[in-house]
């Protein structure tokens, strides 16, 4: 895999499973079924990052138990805790039309139904509760829940958000 493809984060090496080199994942997104192999992926942290071949995963809990080619026994994996495990951009399954990853609206400005620019989308917060929007605005950050009640429209191709937010959302 060229280092310059993109590569979109799915989740974190939170730690080891087991003595047979498994590894638990804490995805971003929980039902992603990305996950299957034969896929694969790469494990990333700062400067440094590794190419393996998925051969299992299964779900565990709130995690993803995964284990890649190589990675035999618990002194290999010890070594990829804090790690977040990636695929390349190609490998993400098709949306349907009108659908679009989250990672796609960093960047994009986003302005309320009258008009009003809020700021631009800095990254997105996966919590339990659900997906946020944190936007950067000219004098603060919000947290903008990623939910059609508040989402009104998404333009990728304007690279646009109109979203319609509650009373006191944008005061928080």
């Amino acid at each position: 895999m060229p280092t310059s493809e993109r590569i979109i984060p799915l989740g974190e090496i939170v730690s080891t499973h087991g003595i047979d080199g498994w590894l638990r994942l804490n995805p971003y997104n929980p039902e992603t079924t990305i996950l299957r192999a034969p896929l694969e992926v790469v494990l990333e942290r700062e400067c440094v990052r590794a190419t393996f071949d998925l051969e299992f995963s299964r779900p565990h809990k709130r995690q993803i138990l995964v284990k890649l080619r190589g990675i035999d026994g618990i002194g290999d994996a010890e070594h990829w805790v804090g790690f977040a495990l990636g695929v390349a951009e190609e490998n993400l399954p098709e949306l349907e039309p009108g659908e679009y990853y989250h990672y796609q609206v960093i960047g994009f400005e986003v302005f309320d139904s009258a008009g009003q620019r809020i700021g631009v989308v800095a990254r997105t917060w996966s919590t339990p509760a659900g997906e946020l929007y944190v936007v950067t605005g000219e004098s603060k950050e919000h947290l903008i829940p990623a939910v059609k009640e508040i989402i009104d429209r998404v333009d990728v191709v304007a690279g646009k958000i109109i979203i319609n937010p509650p009373s006191g959302l944008l005061d928080l």
